[in-house]
């Protein structure tokens, strides 16, 4: 029996703090408010403030409401854990502004739902025909989720493409050209 190693974390993840937490609490369990883990809520506001990439108040408030409301159970409970892991994965993305902020709610809750509906394949939830339905769902949530990623890309490099070309081969007959290229090309026939 051979065991396999724990994969090492990279420098860069050793000195990251543990990211920002939430604490549910409430009498119903179905619209619980979430709070500072720890008590500390000048604290938990600052590291919500940088978490998020804003310094507005209400928007922290809406996007832990629509946390909140992609962290449901099946039975309409809100899961904690979820609405932790959401926030990790939030934090991980490192908006810079309410825009990056958004988009990175908005992949950590496709994130959420397309393995809620993943996990619902091996539930035995019915037939074959159900089956394929949440297959598709499923299929949908992740090639948005990555359409998501492909924007968050975008918008942070400007949408701007770079290409280095690592080994060139130039045959006996061949010919080869280097430089930068780009721009227009002067019209040689006047």
């Amino acid at each position: 029996m051979t065991t396999k190693a724990m994969p090492v974390p990279s420098p860069d993840q050793c000195n990251r703090p543990p990211p920002v937490r939430v604490k549910l609490s409430g009498a119903d369990a179905y619209m619980p408010h979430a709070e500072p883990p720890d008590g500390d809520s000048k604290v938990w506001m600052t590291r919500l403030k940088s978490a998020l990439g804003t310094l507005s108040v209400d928007f922290i408030n809406a996007s832990l409401w629509q946390i909140q409301a992609a962290a449901r159970s099946p039975y309409g409970t809100v899961s904690q854990i979820h609405m932790n892991a959401a926030l990790a994965m939030i934090e991980a993305a490192a908006p810079r502004d309410e825009i990056e902020a958004a988009l990175a709610v908005q992949m950590a809750c496709t994130h959420t739902a397309a393995m809620a509906i993943l996990a619902k394949l091996d539930a035995g939830f019915g037939t074959e025909r159900r089956i394929a339905v949440f297959a598709s769902a499923a299929s949908r949530l992740l090639r948005a989720f990555s359409m998501q990623m492909e924007v968050l890309r975008r918008l942070r490099n400007g949408g701007h493409q770079f290409v280095r070309v690592e080994h060139v081969h130039v045959n006996e007959s061949g010919q080869a050209v280097i430089g930068n290229f780009g721009g227009s090309v002067a019209d040689d026939s006047a």
